[in-house]
């Protein structure tokens, strides 16, 4: 009965609803990061050579940049990422270290300022096996939060909904950066 097929291939029924997303296939099997066997370059190193606008960079700080996350768990989902390719935190200088949490603290401002953010979830995730898409190139997590943000969509409907655009996060992250 496992093996069961409904019309359409969709499977055997269960509780779970499905968002299909084929174009996230082309990510997995390598297109835009590195993977063994391809030559891919690492894509917070090439983020870090572009225009900050096409890049989706909110700031810049000598070792560290600020830059919106392409896969949100939230709205204003930023990365902070170190200039130099480096994988782990104990890779990390002194002032790399002392630059990313300055970035992050700044981060947490700004997103209290432009968005209300009343809550974060501040994340490291090191080595692939521990959820690290792009386990090659430190970079750490700040998600904002809100009051009732984890609403129905996630619990019943199984469904994230991010309510606004990257760019339009960018614009008012980058303009509200250097007013705190």
């Amino acid at each position: 009965m496992a093996d069961q097929v409904l019309p359409g291939g969709a499977g055997m029924p269960d509780s779970w609803q499905r968002l299909w997303a084929p174009h996230r296939m082309s990510y997995l099997e390598g297109e835009n990061r590195p993977i063994v066997g391809n030559e891919i370059k690492c894509p917070f190193c090439r983020i870090a050579e572009l225009d900050d606008e096409e890049a989706l960079i909110v700031a810049r700080g000598k070792e560290a940049y600020v830059v919106m996350n392409l896969y949100p768990y939230n709205a204003g989902h930023l990365l902070v990422c170190t200039n130099r390719h480096v994988a782990e935190l104990p890779e990390l200088t002194d002032s790399e270290r002392n630059e990313v949490q300055e970035l992050t603290a700044h981060g947490m401002k700004v997103l209290r300022k432009v968005s209300n953010a009343s809550g974060f979830n501040i994340g490291i995730n090191q080595g692939g096996v521990s959820g690290a898409g792009i386990a090659e190139h430190f970079h750490q997590h700040i998600v904002p939060r809100w009051a009732g943000d984890a609403n129905f969509m996630p619990i019943i409907g199984k469904t994230k909904v991010i309510p606004k655009l990257l760019q339009e996060s960018r614009e008012q992250l980058a303009a509200g950066w250097d007013q705190i």
